[in-house]
């Protein structure tokens, strides 16, 4: 049987050549096909390219074929791959034939190469430059990705072109040189591999600040950067000198004009988000920074100013702008972004200083409520709508004996509720009429109800004061307090020459009375939040280091503490840091066991809001605090650090924080989880990645860090109601849990603040009947209600504006104190610290747009408001707003609104459309009209 095997298994061997032989010639029979299916100009090119191959290599050695004829030939070879032109998904065609020849092209030249460039004649240098050139181009597709042969055969080339011009005595010949002939492929193809030989080169040891180590590669960038930015390409012009770490080369150029230089600018500005290295991210925003000064757009230089946070920059574009109108524009910037800046040495200094001071405001907010027709005063009832709920579905839930909620809960509720709904109005019905409603309440719920005054009329300094002045001399101690706490809440924002915060607060701040100190401490805290000022800081300090034991004592010293960060808000001051962790270090477990301790350590934290590394030296010294709040303390400090940063490393720092299983001593988690929300705020992709973390904190970690969750929710969508969100804090305010419930309900507020949001409305009117037995919930409800309906819908508590580019820091830090308030509500706002709510009074800010003529009088304008849509890099001139609506201003921008004008009748002197923003007539419009008749 065996040999028969054997016999069998010949012919399998033969089938087996027969099918490669089949396959072979299948794949002959393919290239004719392709061969005859190929029209007959490209089998024209095809010979002709080949013929030219043939001659340039010179195979057989032929004497006839001399250096001229194949220089000759080469010349055709590099005429075709310039001018060859191709749809954008195909290969051109001339690059397509020369493939097979590219071994054959590269051994030539790597033949060619042994000799040295000084002992040769100058044509066959010349026929050697060039062909380093061709297998360069042909290297581009050929080669592989890691070998970078393409640079190396282009570098080689570029020493032969040097020694040709050394020979001729003369510059380099551009036109022989010029990479843009190659095409933009073999451009963004080089520049690629220019950015890998860098790095390689760092690996290898050479040092990036040194210009020779990277001489002959620094010559291509100086050569492919302009070529880019000439070509509309300037994202990937500024990309490569990111990548060989030659950004302020660009400074250096002529080719950035007022064609180019917006889109340049908007690229450095974004790109500089995701830069995890701090000078580079301040390298970028440098160089934005320069480029605007060089093309005299000082609006556009001082946004980026402060958002580096240089202040000394301010007086050098003052003194630099020309142009009275750009000058009003940037200090109505400065007014929104609440800097305490004084212009000096001006002719119109007055006018100036007046518009920063925002002294205006108030008029301004009060004829936007005339003109979308808000001005009546609303009270609580109109916001509860208690009406509406007796009918609903929950009304059966209703014992008819059921405890009611006590009256006094209720009516500080109301104080805040009217408090809200009414800032900025100056009139409202509980407080302005007369003082009835004072004496509804009792002991600090008078305190909170005379300083909702404050809130009513919000920046009207003149008129308030006049209001708040009777109170100020009451015999009732807390109501005095309250108007104390009122003048200081009546004046955020605002500057006025009379300085009347500092001028009534200061004796009550020396005084002896508890109640008296404490509401004066907050009154500045609030009244001068950012501006950074040295004499509050001298009132202030002693109180912070005052060790004189008791609760009462220490309580005056957090609250002295958070007044003073929110003073010096991303100050990083150093006084008032080593105080603060001097006071922490010297304090007795039984002060730090205090409810209010973690105001000190808010108040440390806010002083760094937004600096990022400058606080690692802070963070150090609070670790030597021995008490659990030196944990709770660190974490607050860094997640206020890195706020709106995106870093990702901080995130994962936070989130390790949270691996632990805790149910005792957590605050440090809490404060973690609320550190996740605080960083990824502001940045798109960040948020949608962290909502889904929260999603898995909340089903698989323990109680104190599902409490924070609706909290961190709500700072990453501050007066953004997004449906999902909503949902998700709706679900959450059901929980059993009376704390997670609690902190959704006013996550709620927080999300909605200021949007009367109609659907929020109902599910809070929904809560209140759900919760009508729980006092400290309905209480709850109450304020996320004042919220909702904040300003009457014209306000916003969003940190970021000028295009969401910039945070403002005490906006941020008003909303940080409720939020921290909240991780321990019993102790704090559902006991006698809820006149600390006031300190979103810091973070109302109005949302409307108002156009303006050259002499600060209205002037209606045709405006379109829109989604804003994400055009940087994008090719020519994207629109920049989707599903736009056009209204005639003023009119209420969203979190996520932008304007843009709709007619050229009129420019603006701002390039962004928010706030107050001078218009000026279009002098090219009239021509214009006169040609389309």
């Amino acid at each position: 049987m065996a040999p028969k095997d054997e016999k069998d298994a010949i012919p399998v061997e033969s089938d087996k050549k027969k099918d490669d032989d089949k396959a072979k010639k299948l794949k002959k029979s393919e290239e004719d096909l392709k061969e005859e299916s190929m029209s007959e100009e490209d089998k024209e090119l095809k010979e002709r390219l080949e013929t030219c191959v043939s001659t340039v290599t010179n195979e057989k050695n032929e004497e006839a074929v001399t250096i001229p004829i194949r220089a000759t030939a080469l010349g055709v070879i590099v005429n075709e791959l310039r001018t060859a032109t191709a749809s954008m998904t195909s290969v051109p065609k001339p690059l397509k034939f020369l493939r097979p020849h590219f071994e054959s092209l590269k051994t030539l030249y790597l033949s060619l190469q042994k000799e040295e460039a000084s002992s040769m004649e100058k044509e066959p240098l010349e026929f050697r430059a060039r062909l380093a050139d061709v297998v360069a181009v042909l290297a581009m597709t050929m080669s592989k990705p890691e070998d970078r042969e393409s640079l190396k055969f282009k570098l080689s080339g570029d020493k032969d072109y040097d020694a040709l011009a050394a020979m001729q005595g003369e510059s380099k010949n551009e036109s022989e040189d010029n990479l843009g002939s190659w095409g933009h492929e073999f451009v963004r193809s080089l520049a690629g591999e220019i950015g890998q030989e860098y790095n390689q080169r760092l690996i290898d040891g050479a040092d990036p600040d040194s210009d020779e180590a990277f001489e002959d590669l620094l010559k291509f960038v100086h050569v492919i950067v302009p070529f880019h930015l000439t070509h509309n390409a300037e994202a990937e012009a500024v990309d490569l000198l990111i990548e060989v770490q030659r950004l302020k080369f660009l400074l250096q150029l002529d080719s950035i004009d007022d064609k180019n230089f917006r889109r340049i600018c908007l690229y450095l500005m974004k790109t500089a988000s995701f830069m995890s290295d701090p000078d580079d991210l301040m390298e970028m925003l440098e160089t934005a920074y320069e480029i605007y000064r060089k093309q005299k757009e000082y609006f556009d230089a001082l946004l980026v100013a402060l958002r580096m946070d240089r202040l000394d920059e301010i007086p050098v574009l003052m003194k630099e702008c020309e142009d009275g109108l750009m000058k009003k524009q940037m200090c109505l910037m400065l007014a929104r972004h609440r800097v305490n800046y004084e212009v000096e040495d001006d002719p119109e200094e007055d006018e100036l200083n007046e518009l920063i001071g925002n002294e205006k405001l108030s008029e301004q907010f009060l004829k936007v409520a005339q003109d979308l027709d808000v001005l009546d005063p609303k009270t609580p009832e109109d916001i509860y709508k208690s009406h509406l709920a007796e009918t609903g579905g929950f009304s059966r839930r209703r014992d008819v004996g059921g405890a009611q909620v006590d009256s006094a809960r209720a009516n500080l509720a109301s104080t805040f509720v009217n408090a809200f709904v009414n800032a900025g109005f100056c009139n409202d019905k509980l407080m302005t009429p007369d003082s009835e409603w004072l004496y509804k309440n009792k002991d600090h719920g008078m305190m909170s109800a005379a300083a909702s005054l404050g809130s009513i009329l919000l920046w009207n300094v003149e008129e308030g004061l006049t209001q708040i002045d009777k109170f100020l001399y009451s015999n009732e101690e807390y109501v005095k307090a309250g108007a104390a706490l009122a003048v200081g809440i009546l004046t955020s924002g605002v500057r006025n020459d009379a300085d009347p915060a500092l001028a009534l607060l200061s004796e009550h701040v020396e005084g002896e009375s508890h109640t008296m100190k404490i509401a004066s401490c907050t009154g500045l805290g609030i009244a001068y939040a950012g501006t950074g000022r040295e004499d509050v800081m001298e009132l202030l300090v002693p109180i912070v280091e005052n060790t004189e034991g008791g609760p009462n004592t220490f309580m005056e010293v957090a609250l002295a503490g958070l007044a003073l960060g929110m003073v010096f808000v991303g100050k990083c001051d150093d006084n008032v840091g080593g105080t603060i962790v001097q006071r922490l270090m010297e304090a007795s477990d039984e002060e730090l066991d205090h409810s209010h301790a973690r105001y000190l350590c808010l108040g440390l934290a806010l002083l760094f809001l937004g600096q990022m590394e400058k606080a690692d030296a802070m963070i150090e010294a609070l670790r030597t605090v021995e008490h659990k709040i030196s944990k709770f303390a660190v974490l607050m400090l860094e997640s206020c650090a890195y706020a709106g940063s995106g870093n990702v490393l901080k995130v994962q720092e936070m989130l390790h924080q949270c691996t632990e299983h805790l149910t005792e001593d957590a605050q440090h988690q809490m404060v973690a989880v609320l550190g996740v929300g605080l960083i990824t705020m502001g940045e798109t992709v960040g948020t949608e990645m962290v909502l889904r973390t929260f999603d898995h904190l909340l089903h698989y970690c323990e109680l104190p860090i599902k409490r924070a969750v609706p909290l961190a929710l709500a700072i990453l969508h501050i007066s953004n109601p997004e449906f999902a969100v909503i949902d998700q804090l709706s679900r959450l305010s059901h929980d059993p849990d009376t704390e997670i419930s609690q902190n959704a309900i006013i996550g709620m507020g927080v999300v909605s603040a200021g949007t009367n949001n109609s659907r929020v409305a109902g599910l809070l009117r929904q809560l209140s009947e759900f919760y009508s037995k729980e006092a400290s919930h309905v209480f709850c409800v109450r304020i996320a209600q004042g919220l909702l309906h904040m300003g009457k819908g014209l306000m916003t508590m969003h940190p970021f504006h000028a295009d969401r580019m910039l945070l403002n820091g005490p906006t941020l830090a008003g909303v940080l104190v409720l939020l921290h308030s909240c991780l321990d509500l019993k102790n704090t706002l559902l006991d006698k610290s809820h006149f600390l709510l006031y300190y979103l009074t810091c973070s109302m800010n109005p949302r409307m747009l108002i156009t303006v003529n050259e002499d600060m009088s209205w002037r209606p304008v045709t405006v379109r408001v829109g989604q804003a849509v994400e055009t940087v890099g994008q090719a020519g001139k994207p629109k920049r707003i989707t599903g736009f609506q056009t209204h005639t201003t003023p009119v209420l921008l969203g979190v996520t609104d932008r304007a843009e004008l709709g007619t050229e009748e009129v420019l603006s002197v701002s390039s962004i459309l928010e706030g107050v923003v001078i218009v000026k007539d279009n002098p090219d419009y009239e021509e214009h009209d006169k040609d389309s008749k």
